[in-house]
């Protein structure tokens, strides 16, 4: 269990089905459109969406930066949880959990960093990254709705 100081967690309720949300992380169509915070786009060079599946692609900056990601997904329970392992810099394990709830899909999003000197050294970007990721999905959810 991480210490809580290495955890960064975000949590929505959005108006869409946990089936609809699980679909927008399992088609790498659809989470290419999505992913990242405002501004970024993606390169999907690897996408094996099974336990144990590599995921490798590259996110491209405003700026044009390039950012290199490699991950595994760690679990997969469809339609209720998403366990995705960052295996390169920073370290970190993102748990998506899928909740149904009255209004839609309680997400909650807990990044598990691999220490607290990391977690707070990208805490003031993470954090807002991870909101602005969750606005992407709902934006790209409600025009397929």
């Amino acid at each position: 269990m991480p210490v809580e100081e290495s955890l960064i967690f975000t949590s929505r309720v959005l108006p869409f089905s946990p089936a609809a949300i699980y679909a927008a992380f399992s088609s790498p169509e659809l989470l290419a459109e999505w992913w990242g915070p405002e501004g970024f786009t993606n390169s999907f060079e690897v996408f094996e969406f099974k336990v144990g599946g590599r995921w490798i692609f590259v996110m491209h900056g405003p700026d044009g930066k390039r950012y290199p990601n490699e991950s595994v997904f760690a679990a997969l329970e469809p339609n209720s949880k998403i366990v995705i392992e960052h295996v390169c810099a920073p370290l970190f394990t993102l748990t998506v959990k899928l909740t149904v709830v009255a209004k839609g899909t309680e997400v909650s999003w807990a990044q598990a960093f691999a220490d607290v000197e990391t977690a707070e050294a990208v805490r003031h970007i993470v954090v807002p990254a991870n909101e602005q990721n969750l606005d992407r999905l709902t934006l790209m959810l409600s025009k397929l709705a």
